[in-house]
């Protein structure tokens, strides 16, 4: 997770909102639920990442002014791992803590209690890696999923040497921060970082973040497989968006995936920082792919590069906006250092809604954000 932070004032306010314990085979599951379902719209459905919860993880971005139509067009359901909720229990010495596998396998119980039919999907790091592993286990549950941070592969014995020994070194504290955040944002965002790490410290059960953590650690291979013709792969069915942040830890992990795996992704989202705005920009264009919300208003960013993009430089050339033959900003050009994305393959979108292209057959392409 690069930096998620809050540009403006937000506009929606903060208020108390009907929390829920879901029984599943591995205790209570706190979940909440922001507004009310609207007709036969899938709910978005939230997953954190490790050292976080759902207000620390995802309120910057549900409280951010340009989150406000979508809100008014579908109710949010924030899941909070065992244990990782603000003011949970310490689980008792013994209890066996899910995997990612079996927590995925706890979002069915979810939409039970809530009487879900599908939820669009947003998750992030390890949130990411169990949303992926429901849409893969129950596809007609899933209508399509943004997918932030995602590493799909098990820990490497290189990895787990490596957290082996930085954890005879380093606090648990710090390994959590080097996963959430790349390296340029712990040596120079130094007021962020200390702001995430006093939550880590103060505000998580830190015996039941400890099992969280290893529960990520000791994830596996997300089998995903290469589509083929004429073959039912085991693939993801929905939509999907992936979005990572080009200082990130999981940059290598995101775009590694599309072409291991040879994903069929709808978008890859590089992003300079995982800001509200332009994530908000990201998943609106995102979700009007997928057919709802087809009259919605343009973000106050893409108004901004509507703008800039009307207006020439004094030699006659376009302003860098939307232009393909413009200086894109580490993004995922054909020229740019980070070729490694299907650009060249697919094809490129600048992330608005196109009802000309097949939906059945989803291209792995690009959004500037």
């Amino acid at each position: 997770m690069d930096e998620i932070q809050v540009e403006s004032k937000p506009l929606l306010v903060d208020r108390e909102l009907p929390e829920h314990d879901v029984e599943t085979p591995y205790g209570r599951l706190h979940c909440t639920m922001k507004g009310a379902p609207k007709g036969d719209r899938p709910v978005i459905l939230t997953f954190h990442d490790i050292g976080l919860n759902h207000k620390t993880c995802w309120d910057a971005l549900f409280n951010h002014e340009d989150m406000a139509e979508i809100m008014q067009h579908f109710a949010v359901c924030h899941v909070d791992a065992f244990g990782q909720h603000e003011g949970a229990n310490t689980f008792s010495t013994g209890y066996e803590y899910p995997s990612m596998d079996q927590l995925a396998e706890t979002l069915p119980l979810v939409l039970k209690h809530f009487g879900l039919k599908s939820v669009i999907g947003m998750g992030i790091g390890a949130g990411a890696y169990i949303l992926t592993r429901f849409a893969l286990d129950y596809p007609n549950m899933m209508e399509g999923v943004m997918l932030i941070n995602i590493n799909p592969c098990a820990e490497g014995w290189m990895d787990w040497a490596a957290h082996k020994i930085s954890g005879w070194t380093h606090a648990e504290p710090d390994m959590i921060i080097s996963h959430l955040f790349g390296k340029e944002e712990i040596g120079h965002n130094h007021e962020l970082i200390g702001r995430y790490r006093h939550h880590i410290l103060n505000d998580m059960n830190q015996f039941n973040l400890h099992l969280f953590v290893k529960s990520y650690e000791s994830r596996r291979d997300l089998d995903i497989e290469r589509p083929v013709p004429g073959i039912n792969a085991r693939t993801l069915k929905c939509p999907s968006l992936l979005v990572v942040g080009d200082n990130s830890p999981a940059v290598d992990a995101v775009v590694g995936s599309v072409i291991i795996y040879d994903m069929e992704i709808d978008n890859l989202c590089l992003c300079s920082s995982l800001q509200p705005a332009k994530l908000t920009e990201a998943f609106k264009y995102f979700i009007q792919g997928m057919g709802h919300m087809p009259a919605a208003s343009m973000t106050r960013l893409a108004r901004s590069r509507t703008a800039s993009g009307s207006s020439y430089t004094s030699d006659g050339n376009r302003s860098r906006s939307h232009t393909h033959d413009g200086n894109r900003s580490r993004s995922h050009t054909n020229e740019g250092s980070r070729s490694r994305s299907h650009t060249t393959e697919h094809g490129h979108t600048d992330g608005t809604a196109n009802n000309n292209v097949d939906q059945s057959a989803p291209k792995s392409t690009e959004i500037s954000c």
